[in-house]
C-alpha cells in the first residue's frame, strides 16, 4: 500500500461558520503550509456566513476540494425555486449576492464521492452494496447530470425517500435519487441497504432493525477508510477504517479537522455569534 500524503486535511461541515473556518485555517497553515483540504461537505446554511465561506474555499483553487452534502444541494435547488428556504436556512446572503450564479456554478461541479489516499471521502454514508469502485462510479453518473445541461431538471426530481434500498437494476431518476440519498442522507439502513431518512440521534438509538449504515455486517467498504460528516449527533468518530467528522460547529460544538497520514486532530470552538437563534 502507498504512504499516505502527510499534507491533506479532512475538514467536517461547516454551515456557513466562515469564523471557525479561518480560525482552523491557520492552525492547519500553521502546522502545513502546503495543506490540500477536503470539505466533506454542507459548506453553508444554518451558520452565519454562507457566502463568505463559500468564497473562501472556491479562492483556495486546487488546495482545496469538496464533496456536495444535503445542505448544499439544497441550495442549488434553492435559487432555481425547486425548494423553498425553511425558517432555520441562512441562504440569502448567497442568493442575493453578484457572484451568485459564479458560485453556484462552482458548487455544482464540485463531486459526491473522493478517493484520497485509500481512503473514500463522502458526506453522509454508503449502503453497504457499494464497495469504493462502485461508490465513485456511481456518485460520477450525478456529478454529470448536475455538469451536464439539464441539471435544474434533475434537481426538480431529486428529491423523495424512494426507492430506499440500492438495486443495480434502477434507472432514470429513481437511480439517481437514490444515490443522492445514500450519499449525502443516509445515517441508519438495514442489513439489505434499505435506508431510513427521519432519525437523527446518536448511533445507539436507531430504530429497531436498522443500524448505522457502518455498523452493517459485511458492508462492502470494509476495505477503504471512509470519512464522512452530516451526523453532529454522532460526533468525533475514529475507529479503524472510519473517520467521522462532523462535530456540531453551527450548534455549538467544534470544527474538526483529521490529517489523513497520521490523525493527527485539529479543532477549533465554535464561537458564541455563530450559533443559530
Amino acid at each position: 500500500m502507498m504512504p499516505v500524503s502527510s499534507n491533506v486535511y479532512a475538514i467536517g461541515d461547516l454551515q456557513g461558520c466562515h469564523q471557525s473556518l479561518q480560525a482552523l485555517l491557520a492552525k492547519i497553515d500553521a502546522e502545513t503550509p502546503d495543506a490540500r483540504l477536503i470539505f466533506v461537505g454542507d459548506l453553508v446554511n444554518r451558520g452565519p456566513n454562507s457566502l463568505t465561506t463559500l468564497r473562501l474555499i472556491r479562492s483556495l483553487g486546487d488546495r482545496a476540494q469538496a464533496v456536495l452534502g444535503n445542505h448544499d444541494l439544497h441550495l442549488l435547488a434553492a435559487a432555481h425555486s425547486i425548494r423553498k428556504l425553511h425558517r432555520s436556512d441562512t441562504l440569502d446572503q448567497v442568493l442575493d449576492a453578484p457572484d451568485c450564479d459564479e458560485l453556484l456554478n462552482w458548487l455544482r461541479r464540485c463531486p459526491l464521492a473522493l478517493m484520497e489516499d485509500s481512503h473514500l471521502l463522502v458526506h453522509a454514508g454508503v449502503v453497504p452494496q457499494w464497495s469504493a469502485v462502485k461508490t465513485l462510479a456511481l456518485a460520477h453518473e450525478v456529478e454529470e447530470a448536475l455538469r451536464g445541461p439539464h441539471w435544474v431538471d434533475f434537481l426538480r426530481s431529486m428529491y423523495g425517500n424512494q426507492p430506499a434500498r440500492w438495486e443495480d437494476t434502477l434507472q432514470g431518476n429513481d437511480r439517481l435519487r437514490c444515490i443522492v440519498n445514500a450519499l449525502t442522507r443516509v445515517r441508519f439502513c438495514t442489513e439489505d441497504g434499505t435506508m431510513e431518512f427521519t432519525a437523527k440521534e446518536s448511533a445507539g438509538t436507531s430504530l429497531p432493525g436498522y443500524l448505522p449504515w457502518f455498523d452493517v455486517p459485511q458492508r462492502q467498504t470494509a476495505d477503504v477508510t471512509v470519512v464522512f460528516g452530516h451526523w453532529s449527533t454522532l460526533g468525533l468518530t475514529l475507529r479503524p477504517h472510519l473517520i467521522g467528522l462532523d462535530t456540531g460547529c453551527v450548534w455549538g460544538g467544534k470544527l474538526t479537522a483529521v490529517r489523513l497520514s497520521d490523525r493527527a486532530l485539529f479543532q477549533v470552538e465554535c464561537p458564541q455569534s455563530q450559533r443559530p437563534g
